[in-house]
Parts: C-alpha cells; sequence; structure tokens
C-alpha cells in the first residue's frame, strides 16, 4: 500500500523521505483502508483533531511576550520582550519548543492539522460509511478548521487557503500563495455557517462532551474573528460596516443562557466538569489526559519551582493598571507622564490596599494570604535578611516580586507534582463576549450600550461603573483597560494591542516589577518600582514573519509577511 502523504506536511514540516520509504506499508499504524471504513476508527481520528487548538497552560505562558509579566530568558519566549525575533528564529516561540513558546509561532503546526482536517473531510465524502454522528463531527471538523485560520490570520494577516489533501505526486503542480486577509476571514465565516446547523446549541460543563464544538462556540469565534477584521491593524480605513458585523456577532450570544461566574477568581479553578454557566467553550482535561500548570506558577514555597527562570511573573505594569475600589484609576498620565491619580485615593505606601478585587484573585503580592500562607517578598534595609518569598530567598522566586494566581487551585485541591490537574482552559466565556460587544458599540458611537456592559463586568466583582462623563477617548482608554484586567493572562493582551495599534507606545515600555524594602528598626516599607527589561516594538512586528526555512520550501510562491 502507497501511504497517501499529504502535500503541506511535507513542505511546511520539512519532512524528508525517500521512494524506498514511501513504498513501505507502516508497522506501527494501521493501513489507511481500515481507518476510513471503521466508525471507531474514524472518530479516534476525529477527536485528535481537537489537539490543534491550543491551550495556555505551559510552562512559559503568552503572557512573558506581552507587558502582563516578565520574562527573565532571552532565548525561547524572551526574543519577543526583547524585539530579537526575526524570520531566521522565530520557531523559538513555536509550540515545538519544549517550554511551549506561548503558542506564538503556529505556521507549521497549524498546516499540519489542517492537512489532517482536509483529508478527513475529503473522507467522508468518498465513504459509503454511514453513522449516526457523521454529519455532526464534520461540521466539528469544520469549526476547527475555521479556528486553526483565525489563529493563522492574527499571527501573519492573509495566508494560503488550503481547502484540499494533496498526494506526493502533486508537488510540483499546486502554488501555493497568500490570500487576502478578508478573504480568509470570508473563509472562516463560510465553514462557521456550514458547521452550524449540525451541531448542539450549547453543552454544559457539567456534560461529558462538553469541549466539543457547538453552535455557540461557532458563534464566540465569529465574534472573535470579526473583532479582529473591524479592529485598526486589519481596518485601516475604518469601515463602519465591518464594526457593526462585530457588534451583531457578539449581539447573537447575549442572551443566550449564559451568566458570569458569581466569584470571578473561582471561575479559573475549577476541575473539568464542574458547573460554570459562564464557560462557552475551553479545553478540558482528565486525569489520563491533565497538566500541571499551578506547579509551573507557584513559587519555591510549594514545592513547585515555579520560577522556571521566573516563569509567569505579573508585571508591575499590570498591577498599576487595576483601578482602586471606588472605580477610579490608580494613575493618570497626562501629557504622558504617569502621575498618580488624586482622585482614586491610591497610597504608594499602601499600593496593594483598596484595589479592583480582580487584582487579588490574579496576583500574589506581598502580604497576600493564599493558601493559608502569608507572603513575604521584601528585603531588609541592612540587605542581610528578606522575605521568605522574596527573590533573594530562591531564584525561583519571580523577581518582580508578584506570583500568579490565576487558574491556582484553591483548598480543596492539593499543590503538588503528583496531582493530575484538571482545572480546564477556556477560550471563550460570556465576559468576553460582553467586551466585545462593548467595543464595536462604542466605535459605532453608541458610548451609553459601550458603559452597560462594561458595568455588567464590573459589577461582578463590585466595581462601580464607568460614569457618564466619561466619553470619546477617555472611555476607549477605559474600554481597553477593562478587557486588559478582565482578560488578563488569558491570551487576549498580545493580540489586542496589536490589533488596536497601540504596540508602538504599549510594547515599548519596559517592563517593571517592585522592590519592597523593610527598614529593619522600624518595621515601615518602602516600595520602589524597578526596571526590569527594557523592550523593542518595530511597526513591522505588528504581525509575525514567516520562518525562512519555510518560504524557502514553498518555492518562493509564498510572500514573506510585509516588512520582514
Amino acid at each position: 500500500m502507497k501511504k497517501i502523504l499529504i502535500l503541506l506536511t511535507i513542505i511546511l514540516s520539512g519532512l524528508a523521505c525517500n521512494d524506498d520509504l514511501l513504498d513501505m506499508t507502516p508497522k506501527d499504524r494501521l493501513a489507511e483502508d481500515a481507518v476510513w471504513n471503521d466508525e471507531k476508527l474514524i472518530k479516534a481520528y476525529h477527536t485528535a483533531l481537537y489537539n490543534a487548538i491550543p491551550h495556555g497552560f505551559k510552562i512559559h505562558m503568552q503572557s512573558k511576550a506581552t507587558d502582563e509579566a516578565y520574562c527573565a530568558i532571552n532565548w525561547g519566549i524572551g526574543i519577543i520582550q526583547s524585539g530579537t525575533f526575526s524570520p531566521d528564529n522565530i520557531t523559538g516561540v513555536a509550540d515545538t519548543d519544549w517550554t511551549g513558546g506561548g503558542y506564538l509561532y503556529y505556521w507549521n503546526t497549524a498546516y499540519k492539522y489542517l492537512a489532517k482536517i482536509n483529508l478527513f473531510l475529503q473522507k467522508m465524502e468518498e465513504t459509503s460509511l454511514d453513522f449516526p454522528d457523521k454529519t455532526k463531527l464534520i461540521a466539528e471538523a469544520k469549526f476547527i478548521r475555521a479556528y486553526l485560520y483565525f489563529l493563522l490570520i492574527e499571527r501573519f494577516g492573509g495566508v494560503p487557503i488550503v481547502t484540499e489533501a494533496y498526494q506526493l505526486e502533486d508537488v510540483n503542480t499546486v502554488t501555493f500563495t497568500r490570500s487576502t486577509f478578508d478573504q480568509c476571514v470570508a473563509f472562516i465565516e463560510q465553514d462557521l455557517d456550514e458547521a452550524i446547523p449540525d451541531l448542539p446549541v450549547k453543552l454544559s460543563t457539567t456534560e461529558s462532551t462538553f469541549g466539543r464544538a457547538t453552535q455557540d462556540a461557532c458563534k464566540a469565534l465569529l465574534s472573535r474573528v470579526l473583532l479582529f477584521a473591524a479592529s485598526p491593524l486589519f481596518n485601516p480605513s475604518n469601515d463602519i460596516g465591518k464594526w457593526q458585523k462585530a457588534s451583531d456577532a457578539a449581539e447573537d450570544l447575549l442572551n443566550s443562557g449564559y451568566s458570569l461566574y458569581p466569584n470571578y477568581g473561582k471561575c479559573f479553578n475549577l476541575a473539568s466538569g464542574a458547573e460554570n454557566n459562564e464557560v462557552i467553550f475551553a479545553r478540558n482535561f482528565t486525569e489520563t489526559n491533565s497538566h500541571q500548570a499551578p506547579m509551573h506558577n507557584l513559587n519555591r514555597r510549594y514545592g513547585a519551582y515555579g520560577g522556571w527562570w521566573a516563569s509567569n511573573g505579573p508585571s508591575q505594569n499590570l498591577v498599576d493598571d487595576y483601578d482602586m475600589i471606588n472605580g477610579e484609576p490608580a494613575f493618570i498620565y497626562p501629557s504622558g507622564v504617569k502621575t498618580v491619580n488624586p482622585a482614586s485615593g491610591y497610597d504608594p505606601q499602601r499600593p496593594y490596599a483598596n484595589r479592583d478585587p480582580r487584582f487579588d484573585a490574579s496576583i500574589i503580592h506581598d502580604s497576600s494570604i493564599y493558601r493559608g500562607s502569608l507572603f513575604e517578598m521584601w528585603i531588609a534595609s541592612d540587605a542581610e535578611t528578606w522575605g521568605y518569598d522574596s527573590y533573594k530567598q530562591s531564584g525561583d522566586n519571580p523577581r518582580t516580586n508578584y506570583v500568579l494566581r490565576k487558574f491556582m487551585p484553591d483548598e480543596d485541591m492539593p499543590v503538588s507534582w503528583q496531582t493530575f490537574y484538571t482545572i480546564p482552559w477556556i477560550y471563550f466565556r460570556l465576559a468576553e463576549i460582553y467586551l466585545n460587544y462593548a467595543e464595536a458599540q462604542f466605535e459605532l458611537g453608541h458610548e451609553d450600550v459601550c458603559r452597560e456592559y462594561l458595568r455588567l463586568v464590573r459589577n461582578r466583582v463590585g466595581m462601580p461603573p464607568i460614569p457618564e462623563t466619561v466619553t470619546g477617548e477617555e472611555l476607549r482608554a477605559r474600554l481597553y483597560n477593562e478587557r486588559r484586567i478582565e482578560l488578563a493572562f488569558e491570551d487576549h493582551r498580545f493580540w489586542d494591542v496589536r490589533r488596536w495599534k497601540i504596540a508602538m507606545d504599549v510594547e515599548n515600555r519596559p517592563i517593571m516589577g517592585m522592590d519592597i524594602i523593610r527598614d529593619v528598626n522600624t518595621g515601615t516599607y518602602t516600595y520602589s518600582p524597578v526596571q526590569m527589561r527594557t523592550r523593542l516594538f518595530e511597526e513591522k512586528m505588528y504581525l509575525l514573519p514567516i520562518a525562512t526555512d519555510e518560504l524557502n520550501k514553498l518555492g518562493g510562491t509564498v510572500s514573506q509577511t510585509t516588512g520582514w
């Protein structure tokens, strides 16, 4: 039997084969005909396609490529914060890197899975085998394909659209070129439109099948796709029709029976299978298919060695952007200079007091109590002693003096390398849809509607609404910041600052931490922001380059990303 090989798998992953190998029947896997004529094998093949959608539980989370966290390394994901990435080293942030690379360079993996999806869809058209779930599996495959194309276009802009499964002999007759961004969006819309009729409307997080595609998951993906398509990076002429489409897509989910989970912090550390009516689509885990994210993110106190080179230590940049409990920003920027907002009540000597409750739910700081432990991140003024959780106590404690709290288990779940964590990774939840709708409505000129949906998000944690006196660009800034806070560490920030075209400012700001000095005589504390690293962002970096090797394999028919 001659094994069918998919052209893009060969081209894009650089596999080398010779004629003898091509004529060998694989000894370690089932023959192709057996797969496509057996319902169980088809379903097993299809289930594996869901692995194409990356989750965020990696040693180095995507936050380390943003201003949400400090990246202490200069290799891997560190090349993003330092601005030293190029077509020649961009694969250092591929998912194939052992740390995960934040899943930033996803070209190879995406096209590998697209080849598998196209083969699946082709075989479902060809086979005479019929079974009850066949149309649903086809619809799910189209949802996954749409998701992958979104991951590609947010990274690279327009990309080649491939819908067929090719054989090896086609390599000399098929040419691939980039489609435009808008053509890719239209293709994604088509796949989702075709998928929706054959999918269940929704699935509860308590159902064993939760994590598979639904109509609402398709709508949530479409909401995100159309929001990107309407944003300044991809909509430079500010076509209002695109904002209307983004608004309509989000509105389609507003009254679909979802509700914000009452406890913001708990929303992100429930085990798979727990009831959570905020979640629209997520990656579930089981004890046999688990993760160890808490052990990578927690500090040395729990034997986690969670620094992994100060892994995922939140930045002062993010901490500064949490509002005060009275609803006022802690800092304002008159003439671009950072200044304490006198209306906020912020006290530099008590910087963590009276902040938005999402701060304590997301970040462990000096004086935090977590799992019954008091965290101490100070250094004594004599420099000879320090708090148990100071970076001086262990290089595995984040140098910023902050530890990630979001996603980490409460007392009802142990902290141990022997624990098989099943905390799900949430892809889409209702709060994002509220924020998508608020943004689209703002851009359409409906500031009252924007404020109302910001109010719904803020009300969950008891934060006051944005005052009606906040309008125009000031409201835009509050809208952007609300998304920054609500969706922190959920793999949105990297893309948001790019689609908003604010990265030339935001991504060129240094990453900051906080030094805390305890006076050995008085016991008082002094808090001093400290620069962790400078960053570099250039105009061409709004989109990622394609690796040089990949372009060479494609024979020059696919153009490099503009500017690279």
